[in-house]
């Protein structure tokens, strides 16, 4: 739990941070690709200023730095260039290239065929078209651009150490705090055992020597019956605080879930019976994995009660064991009225009863905690659907 917390703390922290960077890189991007724009565009009005007749010629050493070329284009449709040598093209080229930055609804633009970025402005004698490489513009933006992710995925990747070794002060306190409440359960139960058996061993001799006593009789009886009841109740308690702790944990060895499941079967039949249910079981042979048995045997026994004590009366109770993919699934049904969505998240929480009529039973919500565990314990899963149809409980097991 502690390391689920702290790997929550990493990944929202992480996420955030990200999410800042992202954004700042975009800015970044944004103001540059803004800032070569607006600097090419000022050489190409440059280059627009010189006359056909000038000695300086656009693009050349004493101009711009970048090499461009200007386009007259006359009344007539003539088309006279001048500019850097840089360009080689012919006249074909050179009207094709005009014609299609004429074609274009903005003053400036880029001609992506060409890699060109295009600046247009009127003249005496007609327009003036000013052409540039956009190349060098997008291979500088390119260049910037990786630098700058080479930064971030550094700074990610020193962000993260640092966030891991934070979040391990963050959730230093907590998992003291958890530690001390699994200890102190685990400590409280196993001490109240001892008391709970004398008194129960006191109630049953009591009521051997009253036997006889009508009006002390039902006091007695309700002395065993509630010591019972916590006796249980801190039984649940120990169970569970050990689970999670690793401290019932068995060796491990090759268990055969199909027997064990239909060992389970034939024990709760009798207990269906009484209670006025059916348990029908269908299970798949010969699904083996490696788990502690009777951890397992518990699991099955926790969900089988619970579905017996919770199915209306006259109902069947189903047991289904079937091979997934890489997993042996179980499902245990009920039908009934449906649980409410809004406690299905919490069913799994200690001492969590989703209704009143739960109270009715001797059950302290602890059941549904342990198989959790168990679960867990063993690299599966469990989970919870319910709907007009009935309530399954469904555990999922890493086969052998």
């Amino acid at each position: 739990m502690i390391r689920k917390l702290r790997w929550k703390v990493v990944g929202i922290t992480m996420l955030f941070v990200t999410a800042v960077l992202l954004a700042v890189l975009g800015g970044m991007y944004i103001a540059a690709k803004n800032s070569l724009q607006e600097n090419t565009e000022q050489q190409l009005r440059q280059a627009l200023q010189v006359g056909a007749m000038d000695s300086f010629r656009p693009g050349a050493e004493n101009g711009t730095s970048l090499p461009c070329f200007v386009a007259e284009v006359y009344g007539n449709g003539s088309i006279h260039a001048i500019g850097s040598s840089y360009y080689q093209m012919d006249d074909s080229t050179l009207r094709h290239i005009v014609q299609q930055a004429l074609a274009q609804n903005e003053d400036a633009g880029v001609l992506q065929e060409y890699h060109l970025r295009y600046l247009r402005q009127g003249s005496p004698m007609g327009l003036r078209i000013a052409f540039t490489d956009s190349s060098l513009e997008q291979q500088t933006l390119r260049s910037l651009m990786r630098q700058w992710l080479l930064i971030g995925i550094a700074a990610i990747a020193v962000l993260l150490v640092c966030c891991y070794f934070l979040s391990g002060l963050i959730t230093a306190p907590v998992e003291k705090a958890w530690q001390e409440q699994r200890r102190f359960l685990s400590d409280a139960s196993h001490e109240l055992k001892t008391p709970l058996t004398v008194i129960l061993s006191s109630a049953d001799l009591l009521a051997e020597q009253t036997a006889d006593s009508d009006g002390a009789a039902p006091y007695v009886d309700n002395i065993r019956a509630e010591s019972r009841r916590m006796r249980a109740l801190v039984e649940g308690m120990l169970t569970l605080s050990r689970t999670e702790s690793g401290q019932a944990a068995q060796p491990r060895a090759a268990v055969n879930l199909s027997d064990l499941a239909m060992d389970s079967a034939l024990r709760f039949e009798p207990v269906a019976y009484e209670a006025g249910r059916v348990l029908a079981y269908d299970i798949q042979e010969s699904l083996t994995l490696t788990a502690d048995g009777e951890r397992l045997r518990q699991l099955l026994g926790i969900l089988l009660d619970n579905a017996i004590k919770y199915a209306p009366r006259g109902s069947e109770v189903r047991l289904r064991l079937y091979r997934g993919e890489k997993t042996a699934i179980l499902e245990v049904e009920n039908g009934g009225e449906p649980i409410p969505p809004e406690h299905l998240p919490h069913l799994f929480e200690r001492f969590y009863r989703a209704d009143s009529s739960r109270s009715d039973h001797d059950s302290f919500g602890l059941g549904l905690s342990i198989a959790q565990a168990i679960a867990r314990e063993h690299g599966g899963e469990i989970r919870c659907r319910s709907d007009v149809r009935g309530t399954v409980f469904t555990v999922t097991l890493p086969l052998k």
